[in-house]
């Protein structure tokens, strides 16, 4: 079963018989597929009047269980973006209603986010819509089968993680 990364790899053989293009199999997948992840994604938030970036900041909200609030230096550490982006973030979602700025009682200064009702609301839909895409897409694939690529996939973003 031949797929496009094996008719480019096939190219750059024949175009560059000097390089090794072996890591191609793997990461032009990897990177393709990453593509499509993307617009499925993009198309169950979509559905719920969302942004990938605004179910980031939700999706952190809701698993850091009740009262679903974090502090925006948290919420940083979380979504693995800059504060001045992140100020931007929680911008769009209090006007949306999606989350409420609060006072931290630890500090005077410092404030919490906290999900609102809205914003549970938005991304429990949002991940349930998530989740049953993503069910599709791995239709195909055996349930060891996924969890070998899983694995496999672990071992490659290792050296990324924090």
């Amino acid at each position: 079963m031949e797929d496009d990364v094996d008719r480019l790899i096939a190219a750059w053989k024949r175009e560059r018989p000097d390089l090794d293009v072996a890591p191609m199999h793997v990461l032009s997948r990897v990177t393709r597929l990453a593509l499509h992840l993307d617009r499925a994604r993009k198309e169950a938030f979509a559905a719920h009047g969302l942004e990938p970036s605004e179910f980031d900041v939700l999706s952190a909200l809701r698993r850091a269980g009740r009262p679903y609030q974090l502090s925006p230096g948290r919420l940083v550490q979380e979504t693995l973006v800059t504060s001045g982006t992140m100020t931007n973030r929680v911008d769009r979602l209090v006007h949306k209603g999606l989350v409420v700025r609060l006072p931290d009682p630890a500090d005077r200064r410092g404030v919490q986010v906290r999900l609102s009702a809205a914003g549970m609301a938005a991304v429990d839909g949002a991940l349930d819509a998530l989740i049953a895409r993503e069910h599709d897409l791995l239709a195909g694939v055996g349930a060891d089968e996924a969890d070998g690529i899983a694995s496999s996939l672990r071992k490659l973003s290792q050296p990324f993680d924090r």
